[in-house]
């Protein structure tokens, strides 16, 4: 969905201080279930007229079972280059009753006995039927008797929808700071790119010269041998695009994609080739740029980044195209600089 519409993807979490082995504390978890329980007509059918809420909730509970909060929040920043965390309790908050420590606990325990023997049977079938069913009254009964607890350590809904627009501002807008921890992974890298073989497409504008004459007298006296060192075609910048949309090509790090070149777009101030990227894995893969080009040459004075204005330019008269026909298709590997 990002690829094809250009959007950056932005997980956003409740903030929790977790545990070794789970990113999210037991007063995180009675929080969930006592929200759940309050809600009429979900559409998941994930409310209080649900007889195994309790079992869906510890279910969803177990998916980060083993990784720690500085794990969990270490990988998403990694995949997205992002985190935006919604805050849900309050730091002064006194500490969980012992009655919701003992059915959270409970309820664990005979989660782990019934997937060891039934792996993902739901709680309504296999040997703990009666087990779940006690257990699911138990919870509602306890989380009921501590209502007013529950409903103290909660932040204010209108603080929590404050702090992630913030959040997400900043996102947007680049101001984003990665944590310190992936600073070395992701804190010097400026954009990500297709890099291409030099020596093939210097082919191309050889072989491109000697069948048109437009491109020939255009390139006649480039030194394009001085300037066409490196090719890409640029995937993400972190100053227009911001961290986590360059983050978002992480996953496919070091892998091949086909490119096509199909035009040669060209003033007398710059040059560029119209590329069109292939797909890794069946996933297509889209620029954030808006036109996907190769720059192969600027004027003295002239920033790489102004042959975005080429196809703007070309609408105007003020450019000179020539279309490549049959295109050419290179292998280039996807790259962080």
């Amino acid at each position: 969905m990002c690829h094809s519409t250009r959007a950056s993807a932005v997980p956003v979490i409740p903030d929790s201080e977790g545990t070794d082995s789970n990113p999210f504390a037991l007063d995180a978890l009675a929080v969930f279930m006592f929200r759940v329980l309050q809600r009429d007509n979900h559409p998941g059918n994930l409310d209080k007229s649900s007889p195994n809420v309790g079992y869906v909730m510890l279910m969803f509970y177990h998916l980060y079972d083993g990784k720690s909060r500085k794990y969990f929040e270490d990988e998403l920043v990694e995949r997205f280059g992002s985190l935006v965390k919604i805050p849900l309790l309050k730091p002064d908050r006194s500490p969980l009753p012992a009655s919701l420590i003992s059915v959270l606990e409970e309820g664990l325990n005979l989660y782990n006995l019934h997937t060891k023997r039934h792996g993902r049977l739901e709680s309504n079938k296999g040997s703990y039927v009666q087990e779940w069913a006690k257990w699911e009254k138990k919870l509602r009964d306890t989380l009921s008797a501590n209502a007013e607890y529950l409903n103290s350590i909660q932040v204010p809904f209108k603080f929590a929808v404050q702090q992630v627009s913030e959040q997400l501002r900043k996102i947007a807008k680049g101001d984003y700071t990665i944590p310190s921890t992936e600073k070395r992974k992701l804190g010097t890298v400026v954009f990500a790119a297709v890099d291409l073989p030099v020596a093939e497409i210097q082919g191309l504008l050889n072989k491109l010269s000697g069948m048109n004459s437009k491109a020939e007298a255009f390139l006649e006296d480039k030194p394009m041998d001085n300037f066409l060192r490196k090719a890409h075609v640029t995937l993400a910048h972190k100053k227009s695009h911001g961290v986590s949309a360059v983050a978002s090509y992480g996953l496919y790090l070091h892998r091949q994609v086909p490119v096509e070149l199909n035009a040669l777009l060209f003033t007398d101030k710059m040059a560029a080739l119209q590329a069109q990227l292939g797909s890794i894995d069946d996933e297509k893969i889209v620029s954030k740029n808006e036109w996907p080009h190769v720059t192969i040459w600027t004027g003295e004075g002239v920033p790489p980044k102004e042959a975005n204005t080429l196809p703007q330019l070309l609408s105007e008269g003020k450019a000179t195209v020539v279309e490549i026909n049959p295109p050419l298709t290179v292998s280039g590997t996807v790259e962080f600089y």
